[in-house]
């Protein structure tokens, strides 16, 4: 299994930016992919970016160009998040996929709160 924690959520106003980091822990080095998803009020939960152990990376339009995922070894990533605008507000999840024979191959940590005020 993998425990995951992430931290570097807060307030920032429009137009400003957050680090968010997720620290892994466990079996790390199974881990295929991890990803940031995000869940404002009222919304289900959305993709944000994510990354395989490759590096290579995905973005949901609205964040490309504005916001950098990362990892700098099995057990930490990143979301550098710039030009913040008040629709980033949400709950913003650490996830990580492991091999199906794992009796829970999909990992969530428990979210950092982002708000963007106007």
């Amino acid at each position: 299994q993998v425990q995951l924690v992430e931290s570097g959520g807060g307030l920032v106003q429009t137009g400003g930016s957050l680090r968010l980091a997720c620290a892994a822990s466990g079996s790390t080095f199974d881990i295929k992919i991890m990803g940031w998803y995000r869940q404002a009020p009222g919304k289900q939960r959305e993709l944000v970016a994510d990354i395989t152990t490759r590096g290579r990376t995905n973005y949901r339009n609205s964040v490309k160009g504005r916001f950098t995922i990362s990892r700098d070894n099995e057990d930490t990533m990143y979301l550098q998040m710039n030009s913040l605008q008040p629709e980033d507000t949400g709950v913003y999840y650490c996830n990580a996929i492991l091999p199906s024979y794992y009796s829970q191959f999909e990992c969530w940590g428990q979210g950092t709160l982002v708000t963007v005020s106007e």
